[in-house]
């Protein structure tokens, strides 16, 4: 499955341009200062991976020494654990595509996930169990059974929790979230529908009274709340300021309706002290020429405040399947597919009807024809191996920042909330082409955000 959409990318980089100091790299576009690496120079299976993943198919010699790094410390497991796609690039996983700093993984930081319904995922339960707590507001013991019970709720908060701090478990590690190591608390708001401002601001208040008990520094909220209201008379908005008085950094979701006329931010995400997160569309690459906006809701906000302030990735979005479901079931179907003989292709749909209506209707069909039909659904389906797929919206960009807020509590446990923002947008990367109002202060550029919170301390 080919996720490249046609872009224009830099010329053939030979030796010979880059004595004649041209600096943009052939892998990831960037005008760097670093030292360029002739690929000879580079053990034959390393240089085959760095070509595989480039954004296009002209010959290069050369790249610069930092991509030379990022595939150099990923070698082994993208080989081993990353899926392939059709055109023989890897689907990467979100700590390669945004060159997060692996030093640091969120040991030692609490992060609080406020969302529809959870799972508790083997990513974030083995081999030791990260999940502190869990509360369900819809009862007043809390009701923890409700976490062993997939329901339509359940997928959203799972993969809001694990974008941010899965181990990557059933990938061996790859698909894993920036933060691995942090320990999460859920809080389960509604049962279905629509959450609404009052149950963001039930879900915060249980936040601020149990802040100290589990140590809650960081709060996730892939959520809107209901209309635009001033925070100076929004009761939701009050609550992520006490948040932030209390020590603790707020990252919201802005919401995905940029490409309609009406693309209001509202509360949370419009409080002055959280950082509004927006979107961004790499096209599942390290590339920075291939990178565009995602269609997040803009500001300004309604008290004139810009929103977002930063932009992280938004779509093709490894993300895991919820388990025990029709959604599961297909994907290991379409693995089996993709990965068997020619052989055996009618005798695994006749042994697996009733899981995809599609493909039990293709049982009869010749195998080129069965072979185009498994590329579409995978391609359709998102899906990336039987345990993950791609999901996409504002709501795991979130996830994604937060991420980065728990390596930088790592880094410097003294920064307070106005630190970590003032940091995520002084190291953040504008886009090109595209208005400010949409993106804020740019792309999140995690590496750089943990360097200076460390300089901070």
């Amino acid at each position: 499955m080919s996720l490249h959409e046609s872009t224009s990318f830099p010329r053939e980089c030979t030796l010979a341009d880059i004595a004649a100091g041209e600096k943009t790299c052939p892998v990831c576009s960037r005008e760097t200062q670093d030292e360029y690496v002739p690929l000879l120079s580079v053990e034959e299976d390393l240089a085959r991976l760095i070509r595989a993943n480039a954004p296009n198919t002209a010959e290069f010699q050369a790249v610069c020494s930092r991509c030379v790094r990022l595939f150099e410390r990923a070698k082994d497991q993208i080989e081993a654990d990353a899926a392939m796609q059709k055109d023989g690039s890897h689907v990467l996983s979100t700590p390669l595509r945004l060159d997060a700093d692996e030093r640091f993984t969120g040991k030692g930081v609490t992060i609080a996930f406020l969302d529809s319904g959870f799972y508790p995922h083997v990513d974030l339960t083995t081999p030791r169990n990260r999940i502190l707590a869990y509360r369900s507001l819809l009862d007043e013991d809390g009701d923890l059974s409700s976490l062993f019970q997939p329901d339509v709720a359940s997928w959203h908060g799972m993969m809001t929790s694990v974008v941010a701090a899965g181990n990557g478990s059933l990938s061996n590690g790859f698909y894993r979230g920036i933060a691995p190591d942090a320990k999460v608390v859920l809080i389960k708001l509604a049962r279905t529908g629509r959450i609404t401002d009052d149950n963001i601001l039930e879900g915060l208040e249980w936040v601020l009274e149990n802040r100290e008990k589990y140590n809650i520094r960081v709060v996730n909220i892939s959520a809107g709340g209901d209309e635009e209201l001033s925070y100076l008379h929004d009761p939701l908005s009050q609550a992520v300021e006490r948040c932030s008085r209390e020590g603790i950094t707020v990252v919201c979701a802005v919401g995905n309706a940029g490409h309609l006329p009406h693309h209001p931010v509202v509360a949370p995400a419009s409080a002055p002290s959280c950082i509004a997160v927006g979107g961004l569309d790499d096209h599942n690459s390290i590339n920075r020429a291939k990178r565009g906006m995602y269609r997040s809701s803009y500001g300004p906000t309604i008290d004139g405040l810009q929103k977002p302030e930063v932009i992280a990735s938004s779509i093709w979005v490894p993300a895991p399947i919820l388990p025990n479901t029709p959604t599961a079931q297909q994907a290991e179907l379409l693995e089996m597919l993709d990965k068997a003989a020619d052989d055996d292709l009618h005798r695994i749909i006749r042994e697996n009807q009733g899981i995809d209506p599609e493909l039990d209707a293709a049982y009869d069909r010749p195998v080129h024809s069965i072979r185009q039909i498994i590329v579409l659904k995978i391609r359709r389906e998102n899906v990336i191996t039987k345990n993950y797929k791609y999901v996409d919206g504002t709501s795991f960009s979130a996830p994604i920042v937060s991420s980065v807020v728990a390596q930088m509590l790592e880094a410097n446990p003294k920064l307070t909330p106005s630190q970590v923002k003032r940091i995520l947008i002084s190291t953040a990367e504008r886009l090109p082409h595209y208005e400010v109002d949409r993106q804020g202060w740019g792309v999140i550029d995690p590496r750089r955000a943990v360097e200076l919170a460390i300089n901070n301390a």
